[in-house]
């Protein structure tokens, strides 16, 4: 009886085996994040203005006022226009089966994981002055905001739609029979029953959806221009080029603050999502009728046109590119030796940095599992600006500053969250009775949890590593400072090509950008493809 532990020392126990867990995860950002951010901000108050002035400088000068309101409105909008676009293509791919619909949500995420860069070359290949849209007599819309909107809508409209389908399977099919025979409409089934089950879901994705347009760099500072660039371009333009230290740092602060409270509200709608799948979902069926395949129809050109179109036309602009000339094809350009020792580069510290940001998120995500705070807190990296952690680690580390650890170090940050969240999503929907046979048979915890848990976790940590691994190869913003000239990686290299004047530049970046785009979706394919065993029992 004496050694009987209560179920409240158990409790004291399990938490304090969680934030022993997680003090790995936890003092990796202290040491690579929030240290070089309060050193930025310490940098940045050094003067003798009040803080509170200061503080509130943003908002009184007209044009840096201009840059926050424009970062929350096209954040915004891009929320409106996704969830208006993606809701009924969701609700398409959730409720009908067709030829190819597999294969569809299997290539939804891809453009979630194509490089910033990569994307922004693709909006400017369609939309831009020698676009294809241009081409064939349409406006040039160079210089207005709907080249970001547009960018920013082929990026997160795949992550509403998912959330949207996964969301809608989970609907009780007992309770949409009961409408139905009480004379309900299908119309107002949908809002009396479906709409209430997946609006929590697709809160949680619109906050992503904020997050990820919020706090962007690379598509503003290729698509924004002048005219229309956000914060985080304000950031960097007045870092890099002003040293307007204090201005960056009031408005990095700002930006944090704001980002901080759209993560907590996803961390917190996230969490009460844990819920088991129902076993009465909602079959699908087969389209029946013009207007059922005019909905299926027209869902795959919303696709098409925002997911699959930037992708498409800037292959086809780099297969123009390379079309032999009088000078020679253009695609020798991928065999000189900058190229090559980009690609080195760009796959080596992306191997490294997915290797660490692994270990970090399986720590991270064992610890969260009973702590909203530590679930939070592995926002942090979207929460503060990447250009802000660069200047700050070389404020903090100057004798590291040309480290290949350092610079690793940042890329690994930037990537540990997707593989933390993955794991903490399946780790919340674990069973618990199939540890509880385990441990009942004499299975030690190590062995319980390599022969039960891990295999059970696989899937989530392969889908985390993938997108963590895209994100390693197309990093853009910290390598743009923390990168040392023999160090450039293809997003590096493509950016400088971007950035000189001629057509030729041009193609060579079109080129580039097909490259680390086939690169990004390779990587993500060789993590993320299932096995054979997995295929079988899905």
């Amino acid at each position: 009886m004496g050694g009987t532990l209560d179920p409240r020392g158990a409790e004291v126990i399990s938490m304090w085996r969680a934030w022993s867990v997680a003090l790995v995860p936890l003092a990796f950002l202290l040491l690579v994040q929030l240290a070089p951010a309060l050193r930025l901000l310490q940098e940045a108050w050094a003067g003798s203005e009040p803080v509170l002035s200061a503080l509130w400088a943003p908002w009184l000068d007209p044009y840096l006022r201009w840059r926050m309101v424009w970062s929350l409105l096209q954040a915004s909008l891009t929320c409106v226009a996704a969830l208006l676009l993606g809701l009924p293509v969701a609700w398409v791919l959730a409720r009908f089966e067709f030829p190819g619909r597999s294969l569809v949500l299997r290539a939804l995420m891809l453009p979630f994981v194509v490089p910033t860069l990569v994307a922004a070359m693709g909006v400017l290949a369609l939309l831009g002055p020698q676009g294809l849209l241009a081409q064939m007599g349409g406006p040039d819309l160079q210089g207005t905001p709907w080249l970001l909107l547009y960018g920013n809508l082929f990026f997160n409209l795949c992550v509403l739609v998912r959330a949207g389908t996964d969301a809608l399977a989970q609907v009780s099919a007992a309770r949409m029979a009961a409408a139905r025979s009480l004379g309900a409409t299908p119309w107002r089934a949908f809002w009396r029953i479906e709409w209430p089950a997946i609006a929590p879901w697709l809160m949680s994705a619109l906050c992503l959806v904020f997050l990820y347009c919020f706090a962007g760099f690379g598509l503003a500072l290729v698509l924004g221009g002048q005219a229309y660039a956000t914060a985080e371009v304000e950031i960097y333009t007045l870092v890099a080029y002003e040293l307007q230290l204090g201005q960056a740092g009031v408005l990095s602060l700002w930006m944090m603050a704001l980002t901080l409270l759209a993560a907590l509200g996803y961390a917190a709608i996230e969490r009460n999502l844990a819920t088991p799948a129902r076993a009465d979902c909602l079959a699908r069926r087969r389209p029946k009728g013009v207007w059922q395949w005019l909905a299926v129809a027209i869902a795959l050109l919303v696709l098409g046109l925002f997911c699959a179109a930037p992708l498409l036309a800037i292959v086809w602009k780099a297969f123009m590119s390379g079309a032999p000339t009088a000078e020679g094809s253009a695609w020798r350009l991928l065999l000189e030796d900058d190229t090559l020792l980009a690609l080195w580069n760009t796959l080596r510290f992306s191997v490294s940095a997915v290797l660490l940001a692994t270990l970090l998120g399986l720590a991270h995500a064992f610890a969260a599992r009973r702590s909203l705070l530590l679930r939070t807190l592995v926002f942090l990296p979207f929460v503060v600006s990447p250009v802000m952690v660069a200047f700050g680690l070389l404020l903090l580390y100057p004798s590291w500053s040309a480290s290949a650890g350092l610079l690793i170090a940042a890329y690994a940050l930037l990537a540990y969250p997707f593989v933390a969240k993955s794991l903490a999503s399946a780790l919340d929907s674990l069973p618990a009775h199939y540890l509880d046979a385990a441990r009942s048979l004499g299975a030690s915890p190590w062995r319980a949890f390599w022969r039960v848990t891990f295999p059970l976790l696989r899937p989530a940590l392969r889908r985390g590593m993938a997108f963590a691994g895209a994100t390693a190869v197309g990093e853009f913003a910290v390598t743009l400072f923390l990168s040392r000239p023999e160090w450039a990686t293809l997003t590096t290299l493509i950016y400088q090509r971007l950035g000189r004047p001629g057509a030729a530049n041009l193609d060579a970046a079109m080129l580039l950008s097909c490259m680390l785009m086939l690169l990004a979706l390779a990587a993500f394919a060789l993590i993320e493809w299932p096995t054979p065993q997995e295929e079988t029992h899905a």
